[in-house]
């Protein structure tokens, strides 16, 4: 479980990055990677990245 935890932690950070870059510059580099936006491998990439998040906030309440 920890393995799978810290995968999902590094997709997290991904979709910060990915954020950020919005923010910052107006590009959406999954959008660009994969064929924009309403590709659907940007849409399997963006629902793993959600799926993720879900999946770490268990660690909110981890207390080890």
């Amino acid at each position: 479980m920890e393995i799978l935890k810290k995968i999902c932690l590094v997709l997290i950070i991904i979709g910060a990055l990915n954020w950020a870059f919005v923010g910052l510059f107006e590009l959406d580099l999954v959008a660009s990677l994969f064929g924009g936006s309403d590709a659907l491998l940007a849409k399997i990439i963006y629902i793993i990245i959600g799926i993720a998040g879900l999946i770490d906030i268990s660690m909110l309440f981890d207390h080890d």
